[in-house]
């Protein structure tokens, strides 16, 4: 299975607490591809730099070091991607959920997230 994980489970699992046991046994499978997007980590990026999140200072490091222990792919945003969101009823306000979405959409990847609102869109999740 192709798993995106949104911003807050990429954090969770990265600081090893938070996840259900369903999402983390699904987090640690090895048949299972993981999916960080460009959206969170520009999202993890605005936070930090408005002090809506604090990271310890070598987080670009533990981030590096996570993806890379995990498997974890990049996935760029696509104009298709953009494209998608217009697609998209206005069910959720969050910019970057709704980028997180379309890009689950087109990818055809399940979406790892505790978000209820996520959940409105037909868009295959897991927590």
């Amino acid at each position: 299975m192709k798993i995106l994980l949104d911003t807050h489970a990429f954090l969770w699992a990265a600081n090893g607490a938070g996840l259900s046991a369903v999402a983390r046994d699904a987090f640690l499978s090895p048949q299972n591809d993981l999916y960080l997007s460009a959206a969170s980590y520009w999202e993890i990026c605005i936070k930090v730099s408005l002090g809506k999140l604090t990271l310890q200072p070598d987080w670009r490091q533990q981030f590096d070091d996570e993806i890379a222990i995990n498997r974890i792919h990049w996935l760029p945003i696509t104009r298709e991607h953009g494209q998608r969101i217009i697609e998209l009823p206005f069910l959720h306000g969050d910019p970057f959920d709704r980028m997180l979405i379309a890009q689950a959409l087109c990818e055809n990847m399940t979406l790892m997230t505790l978000d209820a609102n996520i959940r409105l869109y037909p868009v295959p999740t897991i927590w």
